[in-house]
């Protein structure tokens, strides 16, 4: 096992009925902006929960950050912070409002020339304006960590960002949210947490026992709570384990102590920029490919994988390690969610290519546990989704 250090300072608050702990949570003198994405929270009565809870907090409203928090609407934002003087952000929503939050916190305090500088050069923001959230769709871990993803719309780019002050204070988890959330964006969760889980499991052994079997234990829960949770987002016992396997998946603890991945996620955020594909089927797009393609130097873990997650018996570790890949796409099929790029634009042609020229541009020369996937590389596993 790897040397590591960990520390998450999140508070969680999970359960029924705990939006109106927000009363407790915020500071009373403070001054928020509280930030929501479509409006849904306004007709599925989180907004009203979320109000009644700050009744004796002053709060200034910021709604419309859409489903790829875009840069120019945060921009907005910032001007309301500025203009407001607000100490405090509230995030009320899933991955994207959460992430757009985050940019917010780092933005606030920002002294550089821009705060696009920020993703472009890979600032890290050591500490932001506090921030909390109540989570509404569960997908993301943003709630439990300091990471965040960007769109900006102009350039067709979508860039990462973090650091150790972009952790929540807190963040509010009630299970009710989930029987308000449509059918696509619930099978979007599961994916989206699934795919983490392997993005720091699927590498190659290094002797970490327990944290194969965290990672393990999340992929069977995802697997076992998915069709329950699809067919009646009302049952709390299955809504209550989807959601906690969610924020588990990417809080930081699976990850100590392992190599990970993370290039399934690279290449699948270009094609929700150039495509505007969501999130969770890009990944289910590249993962498939990216497995297939370094087979040889997952075929290890992947066999273990077949075996532990997916009860693979049978065969070599080559014929496990295959048949779990094949059981991962039928996996995600059967949430509803196509593997091929083709099954989401005709106008997949030179895609490939324009991924790799922006990794040369960009630097990324050696993406994934051992830094080896080259720009050239990338682009035949782009090709192999097709």
């Amino acid at each position: 096992m790897n040397n590591f250090e960990f520390k998450n300072p999140t508070k969680i608050i999970f359960g029924k009925d705990t939006i109106n702990k927000l009363e407790t949570e915020i500071p009373s003198h403070a001054k928020v902006l509280l930030l929501y994405g479509g409006g849904s929270i306004k007709k599925n009565g989180i907004y009203d929960q979320v109000k009644t809870a700050l009744s004796k907090v002053d709060v200034v409203e910021f709604g419309g950050i859409p489903a790829n928090p875009e840069y120019a609407v945060l921009l907005q934002a910032l001007r309301v912070i500025k203009d407001e003087n607000i100490t405090y952000l509230l995030a009320v929503g899933g991955g994207s409002v959460i992430d757009g939050t985050k940019f917010l916190s780092a933005a606030a305090v920002f002294t550089g020339d821009t705060p696009w500088d920020i993703l472009a050069k890979n600032i890290k923001t050591e500490k932001g304006m506090p921030f909390g959230t109540v989570l509404t769709l569960p997908a993301t871990g943003s709630e439990m960590n300091s990471g965040a993803v960007i769109t900006r719309k102009e350039t067709k780019e979508k860039r990462t960002m973090g650091g150790p002050g972009l952790f929540p204070i807190f963040s509010i988890l009630d299970p009710q949210v989930i029987a308000s959330i449509p059918e696509r964006q619930l099978a979007n969760g599961l994916a989206d947490a699934f795919t983490h889980v392997l993005e720091q499991y699927m590498t190659y052994p290094i002797g970490a026992l327990l944290q194969d079997r965290f990672a393990e234990s999340i992929l069977q829960t995802l697997i076992e709570v998915a069709p329950k949770v699809l067919k009646d987002p009302t049952d709390y016992g299955a809504t209550s384990n989807f959601m906690w396997s969610c924020t588990m998946a990417l809080n930081g603890l699976i990850q100590k102590g392992v190599p990970s991945d993370w290039a399934v996620h690279a290449m699948g955020h270009e094609l929700t920029a150039l495509f505007g594909i969501d999130h969770a089927r890009t990944l289910a797009v590249i993962a498939p490919s990216h497995y297939q393609f370094n087979f040889e130097a997952k075929k290890e873990k992947l066999a273990q994988y077949g075996e532990r997650v997916w009860n693979i018996t049978e065969g070599s570790i080559d014929d496990k390690a295959h048949a779990a890949i094949k059981k991962t796409v039928a996996f995600f099929h059967d949430l509803g969610i196509d593997t091929k790029l083709s099954d989401y634009t005709k106008d997949y042609e030179g895609t490939a290519e324009k991924i790799a020229q922006r990794f040369t541009d960009r630097g990324w020369l050696g993406l994934g546990e051992h830094q080896s996937l080259s720009p050239d590389k990338v682009e035949e596993i782009v090709k192999m989704a097709y």
